[in-house]
């Protein structure tokens, strides 16, 4: 299957240096490109496919706080913004569009850009996260197919995501997380609401999970409820915060780990996949992208050693099966 990606320089214009979530962490993702994968430039999505998402006064707002911008400012203890970044984040999610399109027309592709948009809610910014890329992606599909499911394996829980279609049942939204960390959200309990019950799945995992916990929530629900589901297009929240070097994270993902997390999505449908950047902030996360590609390229599956995961994961999972009825 054909595979691409979406990056590109624009992306610098929004950095503050020695934040987490500077242009340098995007440097070190890009070392990973596949040099066989052609590389596309970012476009901007327009303001009609944020309003899809984000409330018309947020936008507004943004915009004006941006454009009025000389140095960096803060609009909380972590996000910040500059003069060029609504622009830049128009980018970011304009690219997440465009790769959902190159996926259902039949290639794999992965838009790296920043900043991340998970938990970028309808009415503010958080986390890092200016617009909810994903999000705007997603609802922009729904235009012309019927259903999208998103995969998180960020760190962190996709708060923002998870709310813009937590009445939906035309999104299946699965997220993998630590439960305990930033935005201390993604219950057990957070399923949906209205008729979008049981269309959001939340796996919470203890710090120290590795290959064995991720791969065990993957086979045994994330799936299971994607082949339930069908859905036309699959979204992944790529987020490789949950490697072991990640200075914010707790997790003891390794590089090669992604090659199995994306095979799994992969083969599981045959759908071709649309990543998105979400975080990643440590020094293998290049190599990391470099193990993305190749579960993308390849027509085998990864070597995986057999290793069990933690009992907390084993009950989280019973728990998952019971709650949405798999298996």
């Amino acid at each position: 299957m054909r595979c691409s990606a979406i990056t590109g320089t624009q992306f610098s214009a929004h950095d503050l240096a020695g934040h987490p979530e500077s242009n340098t962490r995007l440097i070190t993702a890009c070392s990973g490109l596949d040099p066989r994968c052609p590389v596309y430039p970012p476009q901007a999505c327009s303001i009609e496919d944020l309003k899809r998402v984000h409330s018309p006064s947020y936008i507004t707002m943004l915009q004006e706080l941006c454009s009025g911008t000389t140095t960096a400012k803060f609009l909380d203890p972590d996000t910040y913004i500059t003069r060029h970044s609504f622009e830049v984040a128009t980018l970011a999610a304009g690219s997440a569009i465009a790769a959902v399109d190159r996926s259902l027309s039949g290639e794999h592709c992965f838009a790296l850009v920043r900043p991340p948009g998970h938990h970028a809610e309808y009415n503010h910014a958080m986390g890092f996260c200016l617009l909810n890329n994903v999000a705007v992606a997603a609802a922009r599909a729904l235009e012309k197919t019927d259903r999208i499911a998103i995969i998180d394996w960020d760190y962190h829980h996709g708060n923002g995501t998870q709310h813009a279609f937590a009445s939906s049942n035309r999104v299946l939204y699965c997220s993998v997380h630590q439960g305990d960390a930033f935005p201390y959200t993604g219950h057990l309990s957070e399923t949906g609401s209205g008729k979008g019950a049981g269309f959001t799945i939340n796996a919470p995992l203890n710090a120290g999970a590795t290959i064995a916990d991720y791969a065990y929530v993957f086979s045994e629900v994330f799936v299971p409820a994607l082949m339930r589901f069908n859905p036309d297009a699959i979204i992944v929240s790529a987020g490789q915060d949950i490697l072991f070097d990640d200075p914010l994270g707790m997790m003891e993902v390794q590089p090669h780990d992604f090659e199995i997390l994306t095979r799994m999505l992969a083969v599981s449908t045959g759908i071709p996949l649309a990543l998105v950047l979400e975080g990643g902030y440590g020094p293998s996360h290049g190599k990391a992208v470099s193990h993305i590609f190749a579960g993308l390229r390849s027509e085998r599956d990864p070597e995986n050693e057999i290793r069990e995961p933690q009992s907390s994961t084993r009950e989280t999972v019973s728990s998952l099966k019971k709650i949405h009825r798999i298996g």
